[in-house]
């Protein structure tokens, strides 16, 4: 398992976990199993780890949102896995960003 030194070691790690576990026995990896479900389903996922944060951050506690933040980021860097992109090119996008404005970036995505 190869880790990427540009990313962060436990980010890095789990990256590594994910493509590891990708082609692996749909009974016995979660991972393996969403794979084989394919991108729909992966997204479906995100989506509904999104709306959990989304609720935790508005009614729960720290705890609970820590909780589904990990449980967001994991299916979103499966959705990234499937479709083929880095997450080392989505930190090197943030860094890009770094120092824009918000409204400047987005102004110019409209572009």
């Amino acid at each position: 398992m190869s880790l990427d030194p540009n990313i962060d070691p436990r980010l890095a790690r789990l990256q590594a976990v994910i493509r590891d576990r990708k082609s692996g026995d749909t009974g016995s990896s979660y991972v393996a199993s969403l794979f084989a479900k394919g991108r729909e389903k992966i997204a479906q996922k995100v989506g509904e780890e999104a709306t959990e944060t989304v609720i935790a951050a508005l009614t729960g506690s720290p705890d609970a949102l820590t909780s589904e933040a990990a449980d967001l980021l994991f299916h979103l860097m499966i959705l990234l896995e499937d479709a083929g992109v880095d997450l080392g090119a989505v930190l090197t996008e943030l860094e890009r960003r770094d120092g824009i404005s918000g409204h400047a970036e987005k102004a110019a995505r409209a572009e």
